[in-house]
């Protein structure tokens, strides 16, 4: 049985700790002392750790070079603080077993909602499009894609980097840019909800998953190309084979090359209408909103977060409570 929770490590400092954790990321790396050891990042359904195991003994390397991410690991550690962030340093670490009876939940990090009951909600919104070159395109991609959007991270780290968490980032764009084009009547609902639909569909192929959610980092074309660049042969691709009309599918792959706005975060063009603008801010939002209730969960009332290095190394802030 698991008893303690990665969000909970920072409050038993200098303690030991024996329990089970994921692993999200493991390898063999040699330090400046030129050993080797095990570097090691563990987690749960509430977060992750970084660990070390700094004495390997002899043909203990080959054992632990066998733990892969997706493994549960029962793990003897101290818990320590290096650069004002939780490690743990592990003295013992194996693989678990049936004997174990361990429940799977305690260990994914998984969106708060179902997966069904967002992919229905996103399908439907498809589904009543007026555009029908619009509604087209996106029907075919959401269900030529939807075993994988089952369980797909937005993320191998950060923002959405969870079980379901592409559907969970796109739902909620979605009902935000619902509400967003009754304030704004310039805008093109279908063509706004298209670009919200198809922004991020590439992250399927950029990013390595296994079917928990968990990413163990970027497949080679991931690496080579990324999602924007993915994203718009997709496109291109498709347009072609729905006879998508020029002007449209142009503008589709603008939304998706653009939605990142800067080059240093991968859109080689700002946004040339007012659909991709909104777009890029839409999902902006949505991945600072994440990013702040997350940091924000296991902060006491009345505290401030540690400081977050992907919101410019912030500390938020928690009100007392009444």
């Amino acid at each position: 049985m698991k008893q303690y929770y990665a969000e909970d490590l920072k409050n038993r400092i200098d303690t030991e700790i024996t329990d089970f954790f994921m692993v999200k990321g493991a390898g063999i790396k040699v330090g400046s002392n030129k050993k080797q050891y095990f570097d090691v990042l563990l987690g749960d359904k509430t977060g992750e750790v970084n660990s070390k195991k700094w004495d390997i003994a002899e043909g203990e390397a080959e054992l632990l070079s066998q733990i892969k991410e997706g493994d549960i690991v029962k793990v003897r550690a101290q818990v320590t603080q290096w650069q004002s962030q939780t490690q743990l340093r592990i003295g013992r670490i194996r693989l678990s077993n049936e004997e174990d009876g361990l429940d799977f939940s305690d260990f994914i990090k998984a969106a708060p909602e179902k997966p069904e009951d967002m992919y229905r909600f996103i399908f439907r919104t498809a589904e009543e499009m007026a555009d029908e070159d619009l509604r087209a395109i996106c029907l075919k991609v959401l269900t030529d894609n939807r075993k994988k959007l089952f369980y797909y991270p937005a993320a191998s780290k950060n923002h959405h980097a969870e079980y379901a968490g592409l559907l969970y980032h796109t739902k909620r764009m979605l009902m935000t840019a619902v509400r967003v084009c009754e304030v704004y009547p310039i805008l093109d609902r279908d063509l706004v909800a298209a670009g919200v639909i198809l922004h991020d569909i590439e992250k399927i192929n950029e990013i390595e998953s296994n079917r928990y959610g968990v990413s163990p980092g970027y497949s080679f074309e991931g690496q080579m190309l990324g999602h924007i660049v993915q994203g718009v042969k997709y496109i291109d691709r498709l347009a072609a084979e729905l006879n998508t009309p020029r002007e449209k599918a142009i503008m589709l792959e603008h939304m998706i090359l653009s939605h990142h706005y800067e080059p240093e975060f991968g859109s080689p063009k700002k946004p040339l209408f007012p659909e991709a603008e909104v777009l890029h801010y839409l999902d902006i939002l949505d991945a600072r909103m994440f990013d702040m209730e997350e940091a924000l969960r296991g902060t006491e009332p009345g505290s401030f977060t540690d400081r977050i290095w992907i919101l410019d190394n912030r500390r938020l802030y928690k009100p007392a409570e009444e």
